[in-house]
């Protein structure tokens, strides 16, 4: 997220990897392990991580993208709170 604030006209930029599925995932990084970062240019950047499962066994690709879409969005939201508290009230 740091570096497309260094390359792009934006306030506020969000980053998302991880394993989406349904191959790729090991022991280490298992399918559903998502990776986000948030920054904005007054220097604060937000970063976590989330490991998506399902309840009826593995969980598919569209609930992965699904729910890491959600999440960034969550991220953002909480961002603009921090740099634009009017814009998000």
């Amino acid at each position: 997220a740091e570096g497309a604030l260094k390359h792009a006209r934006a306030d506020i930029a969000v980053s998302i990897t991880g394993i989406a599925g349904p191959g790729g995932g090991t022991l280490e990084k298992p399918v559903g392990l998502v990776h986000f970062a948030c920054a904005a240019r007054d220097g604060e950047t937000i970063a976590l991580h989330m490991l998506y499962t399902s309840r009826e066994g593995e969980i598919t690709r569209e609930e992965v993208r699904y729910q890491a879409v959600l999440t960034a969005l969550a991220l953002l939201r909480q961002q603009m709170a921090g740099s634009y508290p009017s814009a998000v009230a």
